[in-house]
């Protein structure tokens, strides 16, 4: 006897909606973010709108609002289909989708505002951090939920990619999010330099595998068969697709760590397992155009399946190319440059992009009952879109090489080359154009998506409750014939599949983290290096709140070429007291690791305030605020308590003497500035980032 039951369709419509508006916000925002590169009074002279303060919210809005609401678009929709069951609880969903859009907005407030960790795709602080967590076990117990509730036995390949991307995505969150509050929207991080480091690509590493890979594995496999109409290429290639990619990925994070204070073994597993995840990616690629064999005809027709063709291509390529990046050789020439920025964006505008805008192609129509409106509209985006992704990556590679061999060069008589760093960027300014011309050409593609959806939503009826059928679940099954294989067996046992998912994630992380965190000889400690003055410490946290991480490294590798150019290369012992690490991802400016007392104060107050005074031609936006807003010197003590409590050695009672040392340094500093005809306050912001970056590198340069 079936039972009749109703699969919920209106989660899946907010959620489609969410993702087109939100994928319209952060597109647009990169593309403001990637013009203020080569003309930066689009920076408007605002602090609000700088690079630096809305860099991490396109990064974030693009990851987590596009990505994500698509990612619970699909797993929604596909999920009820699969278990043939309506998800477990309708207030739930409504929880889930609320929430996680709350989520967003405080994201898009605080990070324009300065309050940021500073971790990459993690920049938001603890309160949005803890909301993060709250609202994931709320999607987790809905899925759950549903997959108890089933009405079939086995639970196809996509739901395997699913629980693993909900377990491990609950995992890397948790870890990375230990920090010690000091206020409402301040905290620090427990671990410190190199350890903070592992962590945090330990975390953003996997965050890309299990949020922007693991979760569109799974909606491929439900969804490319569906639209071929031809069932996967091979359940046994899916099998060793999915247990291999989840156990190999996890070890990777140290692969973007290559060449810094990061102990060698670590870095050499991370290097082994980064080559080994060659094979799993592509066994997924590969599984998914194979499922086409015999469907090219329809590839050739359909505007969906030619955009989830070139998604699974892109796929391939950001999956070749990442392990090949993870080579010491070509890591050397590669990272801090704009290769990784071409490398991420053929993944995200090729993959996640292209992935999700199929997806809604094929999913609006159904579940408003109704045909598409424009065929040939859908086509103009595919085409519009793809060249944008040309337009994009291409002279970012070019961008890429120049800059990784300008800085290596030297001249027959063995001096650099290009000494001034600001030369390799003037170079690649014409790139940043191309650049910006390809996302303006993917976003004009994303927009007429969106009016395409629109007019076939009107055309139609949402069926918010669509009537559906099947026989119920057996009380007791017993495993026959086929069924006997373990595969099959562990597919009816989803606590099962969870716990052993979660054992399998955890060895690579165990493996790399705990003797970095026990053993100490992994991190020698250095006599010189001593703790940041309540100045410098104050100071540090302006160029957090600022971003200035997310355009100069701390972090000098040992290389003839940056040792010239920037000074002594950094050891892990430097970093002992740093609760954010500040190593960056990115060149966009100098390396800052040896800046202490390379110029005036005078000169940092002056490149600060109008950078192309002092330095010709330079791409970063003036600062000016920071010379009228008075330093919030009430949070010192809190600051000083919280370092303690974290292991920095400031001696007990400090706290209440902090303030007037900070005073001593400040004016000492204000005293050195009026000399040099530059008058401010010693109460001001730029006086206590002056000091920090005074301090950067001198404990070294002392010795």
């Amino acid at each position: 006897m079936t039972e009749k039951f109703y699969y919920d369709n209106k989660i899946v419509r907010n959620f489609a909606i969410a993702t087109i508006v939100w994928g319209i916000v952060g597109m647009s925002v990169g593309l403001l973010i990637a013009m203020q590169l080569f003309k930066p009074s689009l920076n408007m002279g605002s602090q609000y709108t700088t690079f630096g303060r809305i860099r991490p919210l396109h990064t974030n809005a693009v990851i987590f609002a596009f990505v994500g609401n698509a990612i619970f678009m699909g797993v929604y929709y596909s999920l009820q289909r699969l278990l043939k069951a309506r998800m477990f609880s309708d207030v739930l969903s409504k929880i889930h989708f609320w929430g996680w859009q709350l989520i967003i907005v405080a994201t898009a407030i605080t990070l324009p505002l300065g309050l940021t960790t500073s971790h990459e795709y993690a920049e938001m602080e603890w309160p949005i951090d803890i909301a993060i967590t709250l609202i994931w076990v709320v999607f987790g117990i809905n899925m759950f939920g549903t997959i108890f509730k089933r009405r079939e036995k086995h639970m196809y390949v996509a739901i395997w990619f699913y629980i693993a991307t909900f377990v491990t995505v609950a995992v890397l969150h948790i870890v990375n999010s230990f920090q010690l509050p000091i206020s409402a929207f301040k905290s620090y991080y427990l671990f410190a330099g190199v350890q903070d480091a592992l962590v945090q690509w330990w975390y953003g590493h996997n965050a890309v595998a299990f949020f922007l890979t693991t979760p569109y594995l799974g909606m491929m496999y439900y969804f490319l068969p569906k639209m071929a109409q031809r069932p996967i290429y091979s359940y046994k290639l899916s099998i060793l697709h999915f247990w291999s990619l989840i156990f190999i990925y996890i070890w990777a994070g140290p692969h973007h760590l290559l060449y810094t204070s990061l102990p060698g073994w670590a870095q050499s597993l991370g290097v082994a397992f980064s080559v080994m995840l060659i094979a799993p990616s592509w066994g997924g690629m590969i599984n998914g155009l194979l499922t086409l064999r015999g469907a090219w005809d329809k590839v050739r027709e359909d505007p969906k399946l030619k955009f989830m063709v070139v998604g699974l291509t892109a796929y391939g390529m950001a999956t070749f190319e990442g392990p090949m990046l993870a080579f010491k050789q070509i890591n050397a020439i590669a990272h801090y440059t704009d290769w990784i920025v071409a490398h991420v964006h053929v993944g995200a505008l090729g993959w996640n992009g292209f992935l999700t805008f199929g997806i809604l192609y094929w999913l609006i129509p159904r579940i408003y009952n109704t045909q598409l409106f424009s065929k040939k509209l859908a086509s103009f985006h595919f085409w519009i879109g793809t060249l944008g992704i040309i337009f994009y990556a291409v002279p970012l590679y070019f961008a890429g090489f120049t800059q990784g061999l300008m800085w290596k060069e030297f001249t027959e008589e063995g001096v650099l080359r290009y000494p001034n760093f600001l030369e390799t960027v003037i170079q690649i300014i014409p790139m940043y154009v191309l650049r910006a011309i390809g996302g303006a050409l993917y976003l004009i593609g994303v927009i007429v998506m969106t009016y395409n959806l629109i007019k076939t939503a009107l055309a139609g009826k949402l069926v918010a409750d669509e009537a559906a059928e099947s026989l119920p679940l057996p009380a007791t099954y017993v495993a026959e014939g086929s069924d006997k294989k373990w595969h099959r067996v562990l597919e009816r046992k989803p606590m099962v599949f969870l716990v052993l998912s979660l054992i399998v994630i955890l060895i690579g992380g165990m493996v790399e983290m705990m003797p970095t965190f026990t053993i100490k000889s992994n991190i020698p400690t250095i006599s010189s290096v001593k703790p940041y003055t309540p100045l410098e410490l104050h100071g540090r946290d302006v160029y957090i709140k600022e971003g200035c991480v997310n355009c100069h490294s701390q972090m000098i590798r040992p290389f003839r070429s940056e040792t010239e150019r920037f000074g002594e290369y950094s050891k892990a012992g430097e970093f002992v007291y740093d609760h954010p690490f500040l190593w960056g991802s990115k060149r966009t400016g100098p390396d800052l690791q040896r800046l202490g007392q390379k110029y005036t104060n005078a000169w940092h107050y002056n490149h600060m305030v109008d950078p192309q005074t002092m330095s010709p031609g330079s791409i970063m936006p003036p600062y000016e605020w920071l010379a009228n807003q008075v330093l919030d010197t009430t949070t010192t003590i809190a600051k000083i308590n919280a370092m303690r409590t974290l292991g920095v050695p400031y001696a007990e009672g400090y706290e209440h003497q902090a303030n007037k040392d900070l005073d001593i340094q400040a004016k000492a500093i204000a005293a050195d500035l009026k000399q040099n005809n530059v008058k401010v306050k010693s109460d001001k912001e730029i006086v206590a980032l002056i000091a920090y970056l005074q301090r950067l590198g001198t404990d070294i340069k002392a010795k």
